[in-house]
């Protein structure tokens, strides 16, 4: 797949309420560039690809809006909102915040967000300048789910 169709693709994807196929993302993800993390600081607005991973019931409850990351040493994974709409940090269900790193998986050197208290790493891949494709990645039981990794979407703020 070239660049230019995994960009279109992503965006449907994005867009798709349901039914999402994560051999789509897999290919998807294998198409798009790495990024370095020292690119990536900032604020981001999350969203997901609903494929049925338990992971999209979760955030969706946490009322997860994205990620923050300062500097790499000090990302926040779990933005969420509280019931006044305010941003803040989730802490609790993250076991602590992270670090970003740049890390290989599936071959290549790319950004990744290590989570402080849990086997998760969150690696990331370049749609554009202001759009990354992420995958969640760690200890099986706390990932995978039906076998599969989940994916998701961010915004730069």
């Amino acid at each position: 797949m070239y660049i230019e169709s995994a960009r279109n693709l992503f965006a449907e994807k994005l867009k798709q309420t349901d039914g999402v196929q994560p051999a789509e993302l897999d290919a998807i993800w294998t198409a798009l560039a790495p990024v370095r993390a020292e690119d990536i600081l900032g604020n981001w607005k999350g969203s997901q690809f609903f494929t049925g991973h338990r992971l999209c019931r979760k955030l969706t409850t946490s009322n997860w809006h994205g990620k923050r990351f300062e500097s790499l040493d000090r990302a926040q994974p779990l933005i969420c909102r509280d019931a006044s709409g305010e941003l803040y940090s989730d802490v609790e269900s993250g076991n602590g915040e992270a670090s970003l790193w740049n890390i290989e998986f599936r071959g290549e050197v790319t950004a990744t967000m290590v989570y402080d208290g849990a086997p998760i790493f969150d690696h990331f891949k370049m749609v554009s300048a202001d759009t990354l494709m992420g995958i969640m990645n760690g200890k099986s039981a706390l990932v995978l789910d039906g076998g599969h990794h989940y994916y998701f979407a961010l915004e730069r703020e």
